[in-house]
């Protein structure tokens, strides 16, 4: 596959998944085209060697996963674990505020978000809807995605901020607030917009999750478009990478799964969430339908291996002071391998091994990344999934500019190889 046709895909990819939900329905519908089976959690799980399959938790992640021709208690399980979600602002109950006509709707910051990156640029939102039905534990559900430019958070103008230049500190509850309409009666509803969309009453609304998103397309750019410019690739180019090494991936012998979870950017700790028991069960399931006994699940765990594919920290040509004096990883250099002294990654001497012969005997360039010592980092779902389950396993993934910006700059280089070592990673 070309390289900038894959980068494309990904934009593709994103644009189409304006939030969490949309990731895991645009995912479902690229592994059903491909033959893969749903699962339901509810239902009894009959696998079989060969057999390709996939389950939803909650609409926010996913777990797609192949049953290899191999034990698994000789292979393990090959895991290439990512997540959903981005930084955002979610919208909150009873949205509406009116300040001199001026509508518009309270929200709260979702993860970490370059707020000011949020300014000035056209708006939507993306989520689900819940609707009244007869049974209250089955609630009728829906999607949304607005398909319009809709709210703008305009900033204050330089003449009544004069120090804009020099630094701002915004507050999450005054000044991030996007503007929907003016309304003269005061009788603006945000549930009657949505109603509107979604053709149903008003009435029969009964709450929603909703966030934010840019309304502006991805796209390729450089000298050779060799960069990708597009919001949420912190995670979904991981999501797209990972979902297309499996999909592709025509080695059968070794059980391949790819965990999609959600909630990463606000720790993880929800039932989609990797600091949950959701993978763990997920593994206990292949392994009954497999019919393999207690002792056979623990040997395979001891051959597990779990690559947690996450955005990396690119050098950044304006702020070099900012990195590693000896490990400087750049846009288009390869995927990054991340380390951290207090495990925040949860890569070692072992599983940075792994990946480094992999990667030269596949000739696809790796970089490393540690983080100044005197500059504390972010972490991963890599982690969290150890503190769950007992499995060996690396940090990486492609090295970003504008990381948790609301648009973000990648490599097309980069992607195209996170998505070859995958895959490599899958056949061995």
């Amino acid at each position: 596959m070309n390289k900038q046709n894959f980068a494309k895909q990904l934009i593709k990819f994103i644009d189409e998944s304006p939030s969490n939900y949309f990731a895991c329905i645009n995912s479902k519908n690229l592994l059903l085209e491909n033959g893969f089976t749903e699962l339901l959690e509810s239902d009894t799980w009959k696998l079989k060697k060969g057999g390709k399959y996939f389950v939803v938790v909650n609409d926010s992640s996913f777990f797609a996963f192949t049953i290899g021709s191999k034990k698994i208690s000789d292979t393990g399980f090959k895991i290439a674990g990512s997540h959903t979600d981005s930084p955002s602002f979610l919208i909150k109950p009873n949205p509406e505020i009116n300040k001199k006509d001026f509508i518009v709707l309270n929200t709260e910051v979702y993860g970490g978000p370059i707020l000011y990156t949020w300014f000035d640029r056209p708006l939507s939102i993306s989520g689900r809807v819940f609707l009244e039905s007869d049974n209250p534990f089955q609630p009728e559900k829906k999607f949304i995605n607005y398909d319009k430019d809709l709210l703008i958070i305009p900033s204050l103008c330089i003449h009544q901020n004069r120090e804009v230049n020099n630094g701002v500190a915004f507050n999450a509850q005054k000044d991030t607030l996007p503007f929907i309409t003016i309304d003269r009666e005061n009788n603006f509803s945000f549930k009657k917009l949505i109603a509107n969309y979604l053709n149903v009453k008003e009435d029969k609304i009964l709450s929603y999750d909703l966030t934010l998103y840019s309304r502006e397309k991805g796209t390729l750019l450089g000298e050779k478009e060799e960069f990708i410019s597009v919001g949420r690739i912190d995670n979904l180019a991981a999501v797209h990478a990972g979902l297309l090494s499996l999909i592709d991936n025509k080695d059968k012998k070794n059980t391949c799964i790819v965990a999609a979870f959600d909630n990463e950017e606000v720790g993880s700790n929800t039932m989609q969430g990797a600091d949950s028991p959701v993978l763990k069960l997920l593994l206990d399931r292949i392994s009954n339908a497999l019919g393999a006994d207690e002792e056979e699940y623990q040997k395979a765990l001891s051959k597990s291996f779990l690559i947690s594919t996450d955005a990396a920290h690119s050098i950044h040509p304006n702020y070099l002071e900012k990195s590693d004096p000896t490990n400087e990883p750049k846009l288009n250099y390869g995927p990054v391998i991340k380390m951290a002294a207090n495990k925040a990654y949860i890569t070692d001497g072992y599983s940075r091994a792994v990946i480094e012969k992999l990667a030269k005997d596949a000739k696809i360039p790796v970089q490393t990344f540690v983080n100044r010592s005197d500059l504390k980092g972010g972490s991963t779902i890599g982690p969290i999934t150890q503190s769950q389950i007992k499995i060996s396993g690396v940090d990486m993934g492609i090295p970003l500019l504008s990381m948790h910006s609301v648009r973000e700059l990648a490599g097309v280089d980069d992607h195209y190889n996170l998505y070859k070592l995958i895959g490599e990673f899958f056949k061995k």
